[in-house]
């Protein structure tokens, strides 16, 4: 009988008892007018922006560790089990931003070069910048480019030119389902304390070069206030 994720985790560990295996992601959305995915082996591949977290261990009959489901990275069951936010209650994550980044299909070879080719210092940029769109976005009680004026494009733009050089590639895992589709997945983490002062230094920059309402002006001195909380 197929099991879920969190019974996985029970019995993963009762197995792996001891053993701290810990490793975001994340979920990010689309951004606005940057749908381009980005670098891809082949056309048709594109990263995925939420995972199904209703997979089933019971699919999965080899990862990157070997055959079967036994050897399951920690950082990926909790991804399964809660999202992004789960890997961020990790104890070894919960002073970083974590970032997952998955890729499925049935040609192994070309998901294999997508994973190989992954550069963090190349491709990180657009996973930082859906992510602080996505905040915006949430912040704002209308549209954001009403609310915030000229600034939520130009924040926008802004974060996918951005560099953050601390970004660090922690693992990259696949599986194979019992339907013969693979899936590989790109972890990468960046300390919190930097990730906040690179934003920081954005927001400030930004409202140096745009000329808000007042309305507007009060907009974004509230969003510099509350960016971080749920970021």
């Amino acid at each position: 009988m197929k099991k879920f994720f969190f019974t996985a985790i029970q019995k993963w560990n009762s197995v792996k008892r001891g053993v701290f295996f810990s490793l975001y992601v994340i979920i990010s959305c689309s951004c606005v007018n940057q749908q381009q995915s980005l670098y891809q082996p082949i056309s048709g591949y594109a990263d995925v922006v939420s995972h199904d977290i209703s997979l089933l261990i019971g699919d999965i009959t080899e990862t990157s560790r070997g055959p079967g489901n036994e050897n399951i990275p920690e950082w990926l069951i909790a991804f399964f089990n809660g999202g992004i936010e789960e890997v961020e209650k990790m104890e070894y994550f919960m002073d970083k931003y974590c970032f997952i980044i998955s890729i499925e299909g049935v040609n192994f070879s070309a998901l294999s070069k997508w994973a190989d080719n992954f550069s963090v210092s190349r491709d990180f940029s657009r996973q930082a910048a859906v992510r602080i769109e996505k905040r915006l976005i949430s912040a704002a009680t209308a549209y954001p480019d009403s609310e915030y004026g000229d600034f939520y494009e130009m924040m926008v733009k802004k974060a996918f030119d951005a560099e953050y050089p601390d970004a660090f590639l922690e693992e990259t895992f696949w599986i194979k389902k019992n339907v013969g589709q693979y899936e590989f997945f790109v972890f990468i983490s960046i300390d919190k304390d930097t990730m906040q002062a690179i934003i920081v230094n954005m927001m400030a920059e930004t409202l140096a070069v745009v000329t808000p309402s007042r309305v507007q002006n009060n907009a974004i001195r509230r969003l510099q206030q509350i960016f971080f909380v749920g970021f």
